[in-house]
């Protein structure tokens, strides 16, 4: 078995969870639980706790039918958006106020964030306060195998945490369960310390990357998350990090973080790293490991990004709510000789995987059994209205989400070629951080330290990663010249679209709050973080709310 859900999905445990929300009710019976006082009894019990909140991640780091981190990371950004389209979408609106930036502190998506996150968070500390407080020979375990256990942990903890600072800035640090009860905002600084601190205490005693290791956080993910923070350290402290941001990602480049499997590579193959086999990929460092053949544990992202009927185009089971789309004119930022722009990206007439033929839309929308056709436009193309805004969407509106592949449950036929059916369809892995990130962040940082232009490390690690996406014959190499800071954030969307980094790049590139795109002009500085949700600050009296919101 490629993956460990079996041992998780068989094998769970009660215990308290620091969640930041209110109680009602205190008293219940409980007729089938296992308490945590008679837990921990041998490896599988250890590891069940140790693995619990990896399956909780899949609620929050991927997009997911919940409120997650994900979504204000991506639809507050330039190049994704869900828009009404017909009868569907509106959802109070709160899609439009994370595109526009007019979010409140009480919108539901902000405070679900908030919640899932802390609630993982949890589910980290729990089992590290009981592994720490227990003896091995009651575990069954050894003495390095529960420091690298507490070792995993506390950097997966430190992962949420980083993730929580870089949407709400000013947050608690809360290392026990319930303790404090209501903790207070701590100053984005000191968190960006703590976790710092949290990553180089833990990353040498935690596991090598490895095959084994898939969908769990290993020292290669503690030095990631090194590259991320130093990488925004100037927007996050106000000190820039350059040389520690290319000290992590070195190791990990050269090698010294591959682990068991070796030096990392990039894969030959640009599409690789998103298809149902990507957990073979050399360039993975940390993701959302799915296993459905096994463990029934399958990818929660088709909700976000299919169609109704999507099922029908690529072969499989899945379809979606027809939500996320590309905004108008991302899709033509891609050259026609860029591989990526029809390799990750829906355009045009549908067709069925199955024989060929259209792929007719189903159900009462707009387009009911006419041909599925993917426009590059938001607007109500059936009555040749040239109005286009978040509000004016049909059916078939919006380039669509094709970057992770699930593959296919039945034999098909695509460009006149037979395809058989994947045997491993349903397993795609989602990325949290690959290789070809840690390129570019090292070529910015490269960049950045040379006063904003490119150098020739830089450009070369830039060509390296672009080079996989054309033909020998239609690529073009950046040069000193040509590869500025505007075009290489350009080449981080086209190249990260739907990895959950765009909201964060905008603001260190200084464009978030400043700049214009679709249906959307420039807003206040201090939307560049979002609000402590209210909910949050009813239940806790000692959260801080961030400047700019009512107080």
């Amino acid at each position: 078995m490629k993956r460990y859900k079996k041992i998780l999905l068989t094998c769970l445990i009660t215990a308290p969870i620091f969640l930041m929300n209110g109680c009602s009710k205190l008293e219940e019976n409980v007729y089938d639980q296992l308490l945590t006082d008679n837990f921990y009894n041998n490896k599988n019990e250890v590891l069940s706790a140790v693995l619990r909140p990896y399956t909780h991640a899949n609620a929050w780091v991927t997009p997911s039918g919940q409120d997650g981190w994900w979504r204000p990371a991506e639809l507050s950004g330039d190049q994704l958006a869900w828009p009404t389209k017909g009868r569907h979408g509106e959802d109070g609106g709160k899609w439009k106020r994370l595109h526009y930036h007019t979010w409140l502190a009480d919108d539901g998506p902000l405070n679900n964030a908030w919640s899932l996150m802390y609630w993982g968070m949890g589910l980290c500390n729990d089992p590290i306060e009981n592994l720490e407080k227990r003896e091995i020979s009651r575990m069954g375990i050894t003495q390095v195998e529960k420091d690298a256990y507490i070792a995993e942990l506390k950097l997966l903890r430190a992962f949420h945490y980083l993730k929580l600072m870089d949407l709400f800035g000013n947050i608690p640090v809360v290392t026990q369960v319930g303790i404090p009860a209501k903790p207070a905002t701590l100053p984005r600084k000191d968190v960006f310390a703590f976790i710092e601190k949290e990553i180089k205490e833990n990353i040498d005693k935690a596991p090598l990357h490895s095959k084994q290791m898939t969908g769990r956080m290993s020292q290669a993910g503690g030095y990631a998350m090194l590259v991320e923070l130093y990488l925004n350290a100037e927007v996050w402290t106000g000190t820039p990090r350059w040389d520690d941001c290319i000290a992590a990602a070195d190791k990990l480049i050269n090698g010294a973080a591959g682990g068991q499997n070796g030096a990392m590579a990039l894969d030959p193959n640009i599409f690789d790293q998103f298809k149902s086999t990507n957990d073979l990929s050399k360039e993975a460092i940390f993701s959302i490991a799915y296993e459905f053949r096994n463990a029934t544990f399958e990818p929660s992202w088709t909700g976000e990004f299919y169609h109704f009927q999507q099922g029908l185009i690529y072969g499989g089971n899945r379809n979606g709510n027809d939500g996320v789309v590309v905004i108008p004119g991302v899709f033509d930022t891609f050259e026609n000789t860029d591989l990526r722009k029809r390799g990750w990206l829906l355009e045009g007439p549908m067709v069925r995987f199955d024989n060929g033929q259209p792929a007719l839309a189903a159900g009462g929308n707009e387009y009911s059994g006419q041909q599925i056709v993917f426009v590059d436009n938001i607007r109500k193309n059936k009555t040749n209205s040239t109005v286009s805004n978040m509000s004016e969407g049909e059916e078939n509106s919006g380039v669509r989400f094709n970057k992770y592949k699930l593959g296919n449950q039945i034999a098909g036929v695509v460009n006149g070629t037979a395809v058989p059916i994947d045997l491993n369809y349903n397993n795609t892995d989602w990325n949290i951080y690959r290789l070809t990130w840690v390129y570019f962040a090292k070529a910015e940082a490269l960049m950045r330290k040379a006063g904003n232009v490119a150098t020739i490390d830089a450009v070369t690690l830039i060509n390296t990663t672009k080079r996989r996406a054309y033909a020998a014959a239609d690529f073009v190499p950046y040069t000193i010249a040509t590869l500025t800071m505007d075009e290489l954030l350009k080449e981080r969307g086209r190249e990260f679209i739907f990895e959950g980094f765009r909201r964060n790049d905008l603001i260190r590139f200084g464009k978030f709050t400043t700049a214009s795109w679709w249906d959307h002009q420039p807003s206040q500085p201090f939307r560049t973080l979002f609000p402590i949700p209210q909910v949050q600050r009813t239940l806790n009296i000692n959260l801080t709310q961030n400047p700019g919101y009512p107080q």
